[in-house]
């Protein structure tokens, strides 16, 4: 009986980010399916003046293809790779970041086809919706607010998206990225990783469709690993996460682990989490 792990990446992102992940879970006999959420990946569209000698005025203008993607899109999408991949054998659905919000979503539409959900430092909304949790003591900590402020281009309500500029040349702009999603990593693997982000992101989540279901979700096994040294993603806003849920559901409380990574080098060195991932697997 061979698991599929299906595997959901946050935001600015693709399935890339997963490949290490991927590969070392092969490498222990397990499937691996990385999604690109609708826009994203060979499906997302770079606009105008983001790739070589980069002109912001142009970049500041361009139409997004994320606009008017959605939360459905996305629920949709993943909901046909688990039911694809559980005809198969057991399923477990992983995410990391924003894919938690994803993750929920589709837990809450097709409980009955997943063996278990993981959230990698991920969205696991319940008592309250993204907005909230974004202005919440728990998130107050997070670096993300200087990302944004260094890096962000155009008016979000202009594009229809969130677009940030991933390849900025600009020394103090790759400091706050390092310290707010890197700090454990070098500067080489930081702008590794940083051209496989793509500049545009949805702007609207489902608030509601995103939070957890004690009725649907709730009936699944699943797991947080929580990234102790995580700048963007606080680790008391990950933990947070787990109480809540663990009230929402206390016959099926979180199975929770640590792993010391800030919020992107557990992607790059992915060892320890394959190592608990390979341990959630069903044994035939």
């Amino acid at each position: 009986m061979t698991t599929t792990f299906v595997l959901v990446h946050g935001a600015f992102c693709s399935s890339a980010v997963w490949a290490p992940t991927a590969r070392e879970l092969a490498l222990r006999g397990h499937r691996t399916v990385a999604v690109d959420l609708p826009g994203h990946g060979l499906g997302a569209t770079i606009p105008t003046g983001y790739l070589g000698p980069q002109d912001l005025s142009a970049l500041a203008k361009a139409p997004s293809g994320m606009a008017g993607i959605s939360t459905a899109d996305d629920v949709a999408a993943v909901s046909e790779v688990v039911r694809r991949a559980a005809e198969h054998g057991p399923v477990v659905l992983v995410g990391a970041s924003r894919g938690g919000l994803t993750v929920t979503a589709v837990a809450n539409v097709v409980p009955d086809l997943l063996q278990r959900i993981v959230y990698v430092s991920a969205w696991c909304c319940v008592d309250a919706t993204a907005s909230e949790y974004s202005a919440a003591p728990e998130h107050a900590g997070s670096l993300l607010a200087e990302v944004g402020g260094a890096i962000a281009v155009a008016n979000p309500a202009d594009i229809g998206a969130i677009r940030l500029n991933w390849r900025t040349g600009d020394p103090g702009h790759l400091d706050i990225l390092q310290a707010a999603v890197l700090a454990d990593g070098t500067r080489e693997e930081l702008i590794a990783y940083l051209h496989t982000q793509e500049p545009d992101e949805a702007l609207v989540v489902d608030e509601q469709a995103v939070r957890a279901d004690a009725a649907t979700w709730g009936r699944v096994p699943h797991t947080y690993v929580r990234l102790t040294e995580d700048r963007a993603m606080p680790l008391a806003l990950q933990d947070r996460f787990i109480a809540e849920a663990d009230a929402l559901t206390p016959e099926n409380p979180f199975d929770v682990h640590s792993v010391a990574s800030s919020h992107l080098r557990f992607q790059i060195h992915p060892a320890e989490t394959v190592e608990i991932l390979d341990g959630l697997a069903p044994r035939s």
